[in-house]
């Protein structure tokens, strides 16, 4: 793969979502609960919003079920995710995403995946870490998963650079609605 094309992709999706950010979510986050709601009950994973990305939190707080976000346990290892739920203490983890301060630890069957950009393909950019990749990659090996990429319409792009690690998403919730691969 070429690193440079990757990064190129990565300086393009931060655009497209500094300014799909500016200009509001819309009804983003009500799509999202609507589509989780048909996984009530399941370990819910989501994240803790940073800079520009599409703002989660509304649909966490109304999954029915238990709901965690990512902790970063070290460089190249699959992420593990701490019990969340609206309120509770927060401390700042790696690369500044808060984490809970305490809470037990949870094994998801739900992901809301943020990301830099993805394809009508249902591939997705991050950030270069490859901790989504190896953490799908680590519960679907266990059993199914659903993971659900949460974007602005605007972040699609013709074609993700992708490596034989990416994982694929099961669906995207965007502002303008739900596409499933």
């Amino acid at each position: 793969m070429d690193v440079d094309l990757k990064a190129a992709a990565r300086q393009a999706g931060f655009a497209a979502r500094k300014a799909a950010f500016a200009a509001g979510q819309g009804q983003a986050a009500e799509i999202l609960a609507d589509v989780l709601a048909s996984e009530r009950g399941k370990v819910l994973a989501g994240y803790m919003p940073m800079r520009t990305e599409i703002d989660p939190l509304p649909a966490m707080a109304a999954h029915q079920g238990p709901v965690g976000v990512p902790v970063i346990m070290g460089r190249a290892q699959a992420l593990r995710f701490r019990e969340w739920s609206p309120g509770c203490a927060l401390v700042p983890g790696e690369f500044g995403a808060q984490i809970p301060e305490e809470g037990a630890w949870v094994e998801p069957r739900v992901l809301i995946v943020p990301l830099l950009a993805f394809d009508a393909r249902g591939y997705r950019l991050g950030y270069g870490g490859g901790f989504y990749d190896r953490t799908l990659e680590a519960l679907r090996a266990r059993g199914p998963v659903l993971a659900v990429g949460f974007a602005f319409a605007a972040q699609e792009v013709a074609e993700v650079p992708i490596e034989a690690t990416d994982q694929r998403l099961d669906m995207l919730v965007t502002e303008r609605g739900v596409r499933r691969f």
